[in-house]
């Protein structure tokens, strides 16, 4: 029993050694009380279970079953009548008020957390940001615009918005031809929040009519406008200029363009582009059109 009480002790001694020097670097005791009580639990419960361990292996090769038999038995594997121990039955009483506290009035429900005062902080900062930004001018949005996008696309699109070599869609200019290419074959369907009807596939077949519309249209809808354009002008417009909640403008990067890409992402033949929902605000949305809009001018 001694070597036993001297092995666990040595093994507990290990385990903490080895729990600090994993997360030791991330704990500086006084400074959080989240991390220095997390900490202290991990050291008692490895202490607990090493010593629950050693009591049970030492009963098991020590202690002698006694008390009554049951009736029953199964090829001659009898069970005692003996009652729960005290302690198991204690800690089952235990573990059920505890799930049901942590159902009821625990975290998360009702008590702290960190992502809890996250959300609560972002949305107390969001009232404050909106409520100070209600009507900006145009230079502030501009500005403003230019920060959201130096943080939340520059890194793909690149700081001149020029598409890093193709990798992402060059925002200097409306559309690329093989954007467009790309759309009138394989349609366009995913701005489901501002463009619900979307953009079937195929809507031009022939390869020559395809090449002209793409090209008329990357080039800015101007010059002699194709006739095969009036299959497109149905939902974009004669102008091209797009109509709410059917189709976006083919012109400019419109506010609801830009709503329809960060709220529901991008399909292209460029790659996907993930969904921005939920990071900006209405506000933002709108900055980062008006900068958008500017980098072609």
């Amino acid at each position: 029993m001694k070597s036993m009480v001297i092995g666990g002790i040595i093994l507990i001694v290990a385990l903490m050694a080895g729990t600090y020097f994993v997360a030791g670097d991330s704990l500086n005791f006084g400074e959080d009380y989240i991390n220095d009580l997390t900490m202290l639990a991990g050291l008692a419960i490895i202490s607990i279970t090493v010593f629950v361990a050693l009591k049970y292996v030492n009963q098991i090769k020590n202690d002698t079953a006694s008390g009554d038999l049951a009736e029953e038995n199964w090829d001659g594997i009898g069970e005692f009548k003996n009652p729960i121990p005290t302690g198991w039955g204690l800690a089952f009483i235990g573990v059920i008020v505890w799930g049901m506290w942590y159902m009821t009035v625990g975290y998360p429900t009702n008590g702290f957390s960190q992502i809890g005062q996250w959300n609560e902080e972002t949305l107390e900062y969001n009232a404050k940001f909106e409520s100070k930004w209600q009507n900006p001018d145009a230079d502030t949005l501009t500005a403003m615009g230019e920060s959201i996008f130096l943080v939340q696309c520059a890194p793909c699109h690149g700081v001149d918005a020029q598409g890093i070599g193709g990798k992402a869609q060059d925002l200097t200019q409306r559309l690329l031809k093989e954007s467009v290419v790309y759309a009138i074959k394989n349609g366009a369907s995913n701005f489901k929040t501002q463009y619900p009807a979307g953009m079937p596939p195929m809507m031009l077949t022939d390869e020559k009519e395809i090449d002209e519309v793409a090209t008329y249209v990357a080039g800015g809808l101007k010059g002699e406008q194709p006739a095969s354009f009036a299959v497109c002008a149905g939902c974009h417009g004669a102008d091209g200029n797009g109509m709410e909640y059917v189709a976006p403008s083919l012109k400019t990067y419109t506010d609801s363009v830009i709503t329809a890409v960060l709220d529901d992402g991008k399909k292209a033949n460029i790659g996907t582009m993930p969904s921005f929902k939920g990071r900006l605000n209405e506000t933002q949305y709108k900055a980062l059109a008006t900068y958008i809009r500017g980098l072609g001018e």
